[in-house]
């Protein structure tokens, strides 16, 4: 597997690059620079023998809530005088909260972290810690590779995993189709038979509008593979050929009305979501990462999902394209730590990343374990095709909302949105976003 490289970014001003990373806003005119970014490799925080580390994750459901709660509480025991203090968020309400503590140049001690710009522009701004030790050397190569910059450890992966189509078996019965599409052209025409079952073929959570950026992306994928982001990277040319069809393919399904009634007022954690719907067995298919399942059955009215009739299926091959069909598009849930953090928060990261802690969290469902040895809790039938797919992909692509400085991100999440509203034509995002990374 190879992973997408996200090139040279140049150097800049310390204070250029607090504004790059939209910081420049929570520091006082004036005020020295180092308060923002310095680095403390003692950490801040110790207080003698006593420590207290700041977490914040997303895993604001069970199980992982309850799983982290008591990995949190395991560490506490092992080690007198340390508390952790938890802090679970759902995924927009984090963003929302890191952002001002980021601007203040005061992260949490650890946090959640997709890699990718995110966490370049993190580290230039010298929020957070360079991580080191043998440890490292057992999390999958390709999983660490999200979280370095300039070959340098700043984060590290708990779970790798991929996007993918789930679907709900029975409602593919029920409208006679017998396999999963293989093609686009066979996932439209998915789409047409669940139309006319009376089925609501997707569930999308279009408030949120980073589930829509994943069609596009894929679509990119399947048409100019993998090496086209990657060229569209160092270029900025994200107006080309291939990003165009893509935005046309994507017209082809919207077209068709696939999604359920509301929703581009739908959101994807909530009790009447994008999750909810799936896992209350209200559409058929939705386009996720490896979270789905768990994610499902939290925002269920049984809160169990549809158990046994949930299946995977990778995205279809584009008629066309050049594309190959076993690239993958989708990128890590990991950790960074804050540049105060105490000095036993990188203790406690080694110890979430153990073999021990992973099959804990790995067994619970929706985590692809990162540490070598603990692959062997995987038992959902799902995961553990979603792991080999990825693991034996030629081409893998981070999400573009992570895998590029925010605002390049937020452009292609909005654009993508636009589009998949009818607010926008093709060629329109594809200019939008080239106008954006250059």
């Amino acid at each position: 597997m190879t992973t997408h490289s996200f090139g040279e970014r140049g150097r800049a001003s310390r204070r250029s690059l607090l504004r790059a990373a939209g910081l420049g806003a929570g520091i006082a005119a004036g005020a020295p620079l180092l308060a923002a970014c310095g680095d403390d490799d003692e950490g801040g925080g110790d207080s003698g023998g006593n420590q207290t580390i700041t977490w914040w994750h997303i895993a604001n459901t069970d199980p992982g809530l309850t799983i982290n709660a008591n990995l949190a509480k395991e560490f506490e025991a092992a080690n007198p005088g340390v508390k952790i203090e938890v802090t679970p968020l759902e995924n927009e309400a984090f963003k929302a909260k890191l952002l001002p503590a980021t601007q203040a140049g005061n992260p949490p001690d650890l946090f959640h972290s997709w890699g990718g710009g995110v966490l370049e522009q993190q580290q230039q701004a010298g929020l957070v810690k360079e991580l080191k030790g043998d440890w490292i050397k057992q999390i999958v190569p390709n999983g660490a590779k999200l979280y370095q910059v300039g070959g340098k450890q700043y984060g590290v992966p708990f779970d790798v995993g991929m996007v993918g189509f789930w679907y709900n078996k029975d409602l593919f019965a029920k409208a006679n189709i017998s396999a999963p599409p293989a093609t686009w052209g066979e996932l439209l025409d998915t789409v047409r038979k669940l139309k006319a079952s009376g089925t609501v073929p997707i569930a999308l959570a279009g408030a949120e509008k980073w589930p829509a950026h994943f069609y596009w992306s894929y679509l990119v994928i399947r048409q100019g593979g993998v090496a086209a982001f990657a060229e569209a990277a160092k270029s900025g040319a994200f107006d080309g050929p291939d990003f165009v069809t893509a935005g046309e393919k994507l017209k082809q399904l919207v077209d068709l009305q696939p999604f359920q009634p509301g929703f581009l007022g739908a959101k994807y954690s909530t009790n009447d979501g994008q999750a909810a719907i799936m896992g209350n067995g209200k559409a058929a298919m939705e386009l996720m990462g490896q979270w789905a399942p768990p994610t499902q059955a939290a925002y269920s009215t049984t809160k169990q999902g549809i158990g046994d009739k949930l299946g995977f299926f990778p995205f279809p091959s584009l008629e066309g394209g050049r594309g190959k069909p076993d690239e993958v598009f989708g990128g890590g849930n990991g950790y960074a730590v804050g540049r105060n953090a105490p000095s036993k928060t990188m203790a406690f990261l080694e110890f979430l990343l153990s073999v021990e802690s992973q099959k804990k969290s790995t067994a619970g469902g929706g985590v692809l374990p990162v540490t070598a040895g603990a692959e062997v809790a995987i038992t959902d039938p799902n995961l553990k095709k979603v792991q080999e797919t990825a693991k034996s992909a030629s081409g893998f692509q981070l999400y573009l909302d992570q895998a590029y400085k925010p605002a390049l991100g937020q452009t292609v999440n909005d654009s993508v949105a636009a589009l998949v509203a009818g607010q926008a034509t093709p060629q329109k995002v594809a200019e939008d976003i080239a106008k954006a990374a250059k």
